[in-house]
């Protein structure tokens, strides 16, 4: 998807950012109160956001926030899920849930490698985590990192390319996260994940 469109833009906020109010996307966008609002009525008419009230502290009215609809995102590729989650089944259907199993793990090293290779040098942990959020950035995970307050890392992944077979197998995101221990030298821990119901992927690394 581009970026230029404000429909564009808003849906990249919604998804990087989460659920939003619509004066902070105006913000974002600088446009008017009005101009945002019109818009979002425009997207939820399309059926690609909606507005669900948060809960307020004491007597106040609930805050209204715009969430992404199913329909919202998949307006970011999701690398052919019919087709994927179709050749998924008869892979296991035609050779057995064992050819499936062989298929993730040849992924898994293959990935392994390319990943130890583009991390190759990196001084740190820090450094490491960096580079490898910029690895997933670049095949369309939208991924970004930064330090928590107790020193450990957050990796988050806002997008996941592969959902349709992560949701299809366990197994690729079981892999994955097998990976990001072995080239990080860490200790890894998924505290979101998009198909459990989260609206992304989130890894908390602390150093060995």
């Amino acid at each position: 998807m581009t970026r230029q469109s404000p429909v564009n833009r808003i849906l990249l906020l919604l998804k990087t950012e989460g659920p939003q109010a619509t004066a902070t996307l105006a913000a974002a966008l600088g446009i008017t109160g009005e101009a945002a609002r019109q818009q979002l009525s425009r997207m939820a008419e399309d059926g690609l956001v909606v507005s669900v009230g948060e809960g307020a502290a004491g007597r106040g009215r609930p805050r209204q926030l715009w969430h992404l609809t199913a329909a919202g995102h998949n307006q970011f590729p999701d690398g052919h899920a019919a087709l994927t989650t179709t050749l998924l089944s008869t892979l296991v259907a035609q050779l057995g849930a064992g050819a499936l199993d062989a298929v993730i793990a040849a992924r898994e090293a293959e990935t392994l490698a390319r990943y130890r290779a583009e991390l190759a040098g990196a001084p740190d942990l820090a450094e490491r985590v960096r580079r490898l959020a910029a690895i997933r950035s670049a095949e369309g995970y939208m991924a970004d990192s930064w330090m928590l307050g107790d020193g450990s890392w957050l990796l988050v992944e806002n997008h996941c390319p592969i959902c349709a077979a992560a949701t299809a197998c366990a197994g690729f995101c079981r892999s994955e996260l097998e990976t990001f221990r072995a080239v990080l030298g860490a200790q890894v821990e998924r505290t979101e994940h998009i198909p459990n119901g989260a609206r992304r992927c989130a890894y908390r690394v602390v150093g060995s």
